[in-house]
């Protein structure tokens, strides 16, 4: 018996074979789309300088005016031409302009003198929106709850994998964003989603939020406008920014 199911499924691969190579019949023209066709921009001569059609909200100490406090009051932290820098307490940074949907690159450092441990080490915060929370720490050596370390969607998700540089060396971060939308009502229509690459590597694939960021309870959504600022966090501790641009999708 074995010796007769050989040769059957030797004849059953050559006949699939020949169907595999069986041309396409009909007009090959009915897929193709010609137009709208996308738009030219000039990307940056490196993957991490900003594209042509970005918003560079910092590159040197000039950009400090596109920020201003989350009170309202004038740009407060500390500002050259190479990097922004949080002074502890002068409260949360946020742009002037708001936005929804948006690629972001923000290149950030924790201090290079460590100082304190778990979230008191290097802590801050990229806050989409101003609500929605991409963590940033000190976590190279540093234990404290994965949900809470770098590169996490704070108190939600953990990222998949931790590629904290030593503390004084600056990381990246590569951030896609869909804002949430919401019906007339207030009710949810689609909840917001993120994909995140920390220096280089994966580490938030696509993943859904489930809500604003808090820190006690579970997050839920309430209806916001479809464009807010872009929020950096004063957690007491002196975490540098540079490179930062933003395209709106």
């Amino acid at each position: 018996m074995k010796q007769k199911i050989i040769p059957l499924l030797l004849l059953i691969l050559v006949i699939h074979g020949k169907a595999q190579q069986t041309p396409q019949r009909g007009d090959p023209t009915l897929t193709e789309i010609w137009s709208p066709v996308p738009r030219v921009i000039a990307p940056g001569k490196l993957s991490t300088d900003p594209p042509s059609d970005a918003v560079v909200l910092f590159g040197t100490a000039k950009d400090s005016m596109q920020w201003e406090s989350k009170t309202g009051k004038p740009f407060n932290w500390k500002a050259t031409d190479e990097h922004l820098t949080v002074v502890p307490f002068a409260g949360d940074l946020q742009t002037k302009q708001g936005f929804g949907d948006c690629q972001l690159h923000i290149e950030w450092r924790t201090p290079a003198e460590v100082a304190g441990e778990g979230q008191g080490r290097g802590n801050s915060g990229v806050f989409l929106m101003g609500l929605y929370e991409l963590q940033v720490l000190d976590s190279y050596n540093n234990k404290t709850y994965s949900n809470g370390q770098a590169g996490s969607i704070y108190k939600q998700h953990m990222p998949m994998v931790n590629v904290c540089r030593p503390p004084g060396e600056w990381q990246t971060y590569d951030i896609i964003f869909t804002a949430p939308q919401f019906y007339t009502d207030g009710m949810l229509k689609s909840a917001a989603r993120i994909t995140v690459t920390q220096n280089g590597v994966l580490i938030q694939n696509n993943v859904e939020l489930w809500g604003p960021m808090i820190f006690v309870g579970v997050p839920k959504y309430e209806k916001h406008a479809t464009k807010a600022p872009l929020l950096l966090q004063d957690h007491h501790n002196g975490v540098s920014f540079r490179n930062i641009w933003i395209r709106e999708l």
